[in-house]
């Protein structure tokens, strides 16, 4: 079942059961998923990859959001996006432990024979490409720079 019936499915069941912060993130993530689809070039079906890079978009803008409006004392927005954010976090694959990624990347680190910061694009690029969806890029690139320096 693609993500866009299974969200189908699920902002059904929110509007029946009266849940309006969870239909709140539904409608956003369908709104960004047809927004995707429908992107000059864009295939007539997003592939699993691009779903994922869709709901990593909007994790980012949500966290984002709720630092600002934390800053500025706006708890009521601030909820809000935190409330959206669980929802939209529910549909992503679960997130690795910072412990995890140090593991993988020393052993991704072994594995393309890194040894300086100089080699940092190459272990980034491959690190990026094995961990999309499962870890967050700027975890990754603060633990690289930490076995790397």
């Amino acid at each position: 079942m693609s993500l866009i019936t299974q969200i189908d499915q699920d902002i059904k069941q929110a509007m029946l059961a009266k849940q309006a912060d969870r239909l709140r993130g539904l409608r956003a993530i369908k709104s960004a998923l047809l927004l995707a689809r429908t992107e000059k070039g864009a295939a007539e079906e997003i592939t699993p990859d691009a779903e994922i890079k869709v709901l990593q978009k909007l994790v980012k803008q949500r966290k984002e959001s709720a630092e600002i409006y934390q800053t500025q004392n706006r708890d009521d927005l601030y909820k809000v996006e935190v409330e959206e954010l669980e929802v939209i976090e529910a549909y992503l694959p679960k997130q690795m432990s910072h412990a995890e990624v140090e593991t993988y990347l020393k052993e991704l680190i072994a594995r393309i024979g890194a040894t300086s910061v100089k080699d940092m694009g190459k272990v980034m690029g491959a690190a990026n490409k094995e961990l999309a969806g499962k870890a967050d890029g700027r975890m990754i690139s603060e633990v690289v720079k930490g076995l790397l320096g």
